[in-house]
């Protein structure tokens, strides 16, 4: 037989009973971090320490442009199955681990004059 039959007169007490319903509410409210925030939160572009120092020892500075720029080429090189891919927006060109969607190096057009990029997959050209 059912143990639940005529035990309670409302669907919330069994709620409260057997599926502890105020334990999840207090643990939802603790972090007050929606989905769309952690969405964002995952799709953001991360730099490395080492394309930060890069990009301050090279004096370069992105625009917002540039960088909405260079997310969507990582979103592109992503969408094609690349994991390393180098990224040239304009003059400057960034190593970009497309998984983890963290820029590992940047440079200029001074130091692209080699014109060799190893340990990359791809290449996206915005």
């Amino acid at each position: 037989m059912n143990p639940i039959r005529n035990q309670f007169s409302s669907i919330e007490q069994v709620t409260g009973q057997y599926l502890n319903q105020n334990n999840v509410s207090s643990k939802s409210k603790t972090g007050d971090v929606s989905f769309e925030e952690v969405l964002r939160q995952k799709q953001q572009l991360k730099f490395s320490k080492h394309a930060e120092k890069r990009l301050e020892s090279r004096n370069i500075s992105l625009s917002d442009e540039q960088n909405a720029r260079l997310a969507d080429g990582v979103e592109q090189a992503g969408a094609k199955g690349i994991k390393d891919s180098l990224v040239l927006i304009d003059s400057l060109a960034f190593i970009v681990n497309v998984p983890s969607k963290t820029v590992v190096t940047a440079m200029d057009q001074t130091e692209t004059q080699s014109n060799i990029f190893t340990n990359i997959d791809g290449a996206v050209i915005m």
